[in-house]
Order: C-alpha cells, then structure tokens, then sequence
C-alpha cells in the first residue's frame, strides 16, 4: 500500500494490535523499516468490541509520505472511549471521534499538549528506544488518578479487612458446597 502512495500520498489502516509490537515474520524489521522512512504519522489504540464480526481490540494507522511534522508520531490511546450500544458492541460517540480528531488535527498544527493517558507525541529516537514498538500506551503512560483524600495506611486497613471478610465468607461457602455435594452423593 505504500508502494502506491503519491509523493505528498497519506493512508489510514485498521490493523491487528500485533502489528504494534510483533516480531515474527519479519514484522519487527518491516515496521522498524517504514518508522525510520518517517512514514507512521499517527496511531491510534482503539477499544475492543467495535465490530460484529470480532472482539479483538485494533490500532489505526495513518501513514504519509510528506508528514507535516517530521520525524514525530502521534499516539492515541483511545482504548477507553466509546459506549456499549448492546452488550456485544461499542461504539465511538461524536465526542470520542471529535477528541480523537481533534488531538490529531492539534497535532498537525504543531500546538498538541500531551494528555497523560491519552496522547503523547514521539520523535524517531524515543520510537527507536522503545525498539519499534508502537504501543500507543507505552508513550502516553497512566493517566492522573485523582486522590480521594483518603491516607494510604488507612486505605490499606480498610481494604484489607474487607478482603479478610471476603476470604471468610468464601470459605464459608467452600463448605457449604462440599457439604451440599456431599449429601447427593458426590462429596470432595
């Protein structure tokens, strides 16, 4: 598909999230190939369940022969996005296109400030330490957690002795199934 590209030629895939990081096949050497043709404008993680046919997350990709800024990827993380139209399907609101959209166009301009968590822009060397791969979390990191107030040992206390409670009651229950099994026949 590159090959056919004209000279100022752009081009948007959808493709297997293998394709990001995969090194069999050659894969690896192909993708390190078109990253340092300065080729990868953009990728994008999309979230599962976008389609009926299949589960598996995908990426976008959009590749251009005369990028406007150079040597630079975007990545989008947009795994989080959407809305659970049936319990088999999601779909990307108007928002979720316009804040995809709209990261990329800021990107284009040269004026995209890196949302933790969302997107981050990459040039060449960060890409070639990463060793080629394109996993748009590995560039974006985790997004700011927002403190609940609450201190730490506190919060451990408390987590803790519910998890306590929770083991208790499970094994209460492990019982209670042995003896139930127990009384038609098929004890443990």
């Amino acid at each position: 598909m590159i090959w056919h590209l004209a000279p100022n030629g752009r081009i948007g895939m959808v493709l297997a999230n293998g394709s990001l990081s995969s090194q069999s096949g050659g894969e690896g050497d192909i993708r390190k190939k078109i990253i340092e043709a300065d080729l990868v404008d953009c990728i994008v993680a999309m979230p599962t369940q976008l389609f009926y046919t299949t589960q598996i997350p995908v990426s976008l990709w959009f590749l251009a022969k005369d990028k406007k800024q150079k040597g630079k990827t975007l990545f989008v993380d947009a795994r989080k996005l959407g809305t659970m139209v049936t319990r088999k399907l999601r779909e990307l609101t108007d928002e979720d296109i316009q804040k995809i959209a709209g990261a990329y166009n800021a990107f284009a301009d040269g004026t995209l400030e890196d949302v933790k968590g969302f997107c981050a822009v990459a040039d060449l060397q960060e890409i070639a330490k990463q060793d080629y791969i394109l996993t748009p979390g590995r560039y974006v990191g985790i997004e700011e957690q927002e403190d609940d107030g609450e201190p730490f040992e506190e919060k451990m206390g408390r987590l803790t002795a519910e998890l306590g409670e929770l083991f208790a009651k499970s094994h209460e229950l492990e019982e209670e199934i042995r003896r139930q099994l127990g009384a038609i026949g098929y004890g443990i």
